[in-house]
């Protein structure tokens, strides 16, 4: 099912009483440029969009730096770039692989660990096994078509599935891996919010410390009812745009 069009705000950014800001203003010039050019291509320079809407530097310079946080305007080098169009993932039991795929991107993971922990309370209450119970911990960054776009963290009963650590190749879907070895996904319950990465992930996804990240927490179920997974996923906020199917609750 296709995805909503994205819609303009509402008076186009005016408020209430008064004009936009200047900045707002050159932003939605810039972004009209940023229609006309495809993705990847080079932006003209400060001074010539200063010169052309006659503002200062400064005033074009924040509107680019909302226009980069917004994914709208990318870097490359030293140059700012027309931004590629977000990756759209489904809020669905589909695996982040499966989800890049429909899309006709390569999708990739990258290991950085696999290791067995004992089970903090809270994760063991979630899992619903005792505390101090060993899980693996699975973090993997995710890629789409080579670019760092997300760090992704699974944690999953060790006793359920002990040969997780020999046989489970990390650049492989988790998902695909589970159903060969009889495990049906049937709910999960997720929670999203926005956040700010901490110094660890900017340095792990190559990210900004200023660019807003969404964050996932799922914790999925087979269909027994039973916790398979709970999973932190953080994606880029340039990068990624999620969607959902709504029919009336009961």
């Amino acid at each position: 099912m296709p995805s909503p069009p994205p819609l303009a705000a509402v008076r186009a950014g005016v408020p209430e009483h008064g004009e936009p800001p200047k900045y707002y203003q050159v932003k939605q010039k810039i972004d009209a440029v940023l229609e006309e050019l495809g993705p990847g291509t080079p932006l003209p320079t400060e001074r010539v969009f200063a010169d052309r809407f006659g503002v200062s530097r400064m005033t074009v310079r924040q509107a680019i730096r909302e226009l980069r946080l917004e994914g709208r305007v990318q870097r490359s080098g030293r140059s700012s770039v027309a931004g590629r169009p977000k990756l759209v993932q489904p809020l669905t039991l589909a695996s982040y692989t499966e989800g890049v795929r429909r899309q006709g991107h390569r999708p990739g993971r990258r290991l950085v660990v696999l290791e067995q922990l004992p089970a903090t309370a809270a994760l063991a209450a979630a899992l619903q096994i005792a505390p101090g119970a060993p899980v693996f911990h699975l973090e993997r960054l995710l890629l789409a078509d080579d670019e760092q776009v997300g760090l992704e963290s699974t944690y999953l009963s060790a006793a359920r599935f002990p040969d997780l650590g020999d046989e489970f190749d990390p650049a492989t879907s988790l998902y695909a891996y589970l159903r060969t070895h009889g495990v049906a996904l049937a709910d999960a319950d997720e929670r999203i919010e926005t956040v700010l990465a901490s110094p660890r992930e900017v340095q792990l996804i190559g990210t900004s410390p200023a660019l807003p990240m969404l964050l996932l927490n799922r914790i999925t179920r087979d269909p027994a009812g039973r916790p398979v997974e709970c999973v932190r996923s953080l994606y880029r906020g340039d990068r990624f745009s999620f969607t959902a199917h709504l029919t009336e609750g009961r």
